[in-house]
């Protein structure tokens, strides 16, 4: 299994970037998928989550309206569209896959099966 996610540079305050996760090895229909970001000297954190239909959402409250993720299950994708990027959203930026229910509690690490190795967002001043 595979997880490997792009995308991610150096981008100004205000601007935007698109991160992608392609996944090998499982069906990415079968899994919840999640992004999540760990900043230097911070722990890593959830960022957004979509159910396996991506009929379902959630968002940490810091980036609710500027962030979005969606799927698109037959390229076996998983995207974060990230607007309006903050100083505060320089981070290595990982997508993860779970198996988990519907009562699983998707902004936990722990939840998550697989991981990509990280792409790093930079944002200047």
């Amino acid at each position: 299994v595979q997880l490997q996610a792009s995308g991610g540079g150096l981008v100004q305050a205000g601007g935007s970037v698109r991160l992608s996760c392609v996944a090998s090895g499982i069906r990415l229909r079968e899994y919840v998928m999640g992004w999540f970001r760990q900043a230097p000297g911070k722990e890593r954190e959830s960022v957004a989550s979509i159910w396996r239909s991506g009929t379902t959402t959630d968002y940490r409250d810091s980036v609710k309206g500027r962030f979005t993720i969606s799927r698109d299950n037959a390229k076996n994708t998983v995207y974060l569209q990230m607007n309006s990027l903050r100083p505060e959203d320089t981070a290595v930026y990982y997508c993860a896959a779970s198996r988990g229910v519907y009562s699983s509690d998707f902004s936990a690490a722990s939840t998550y099966n697989y991981w990509g190795q990280g792409t790093l967002v930079t944002v200047s001043s």
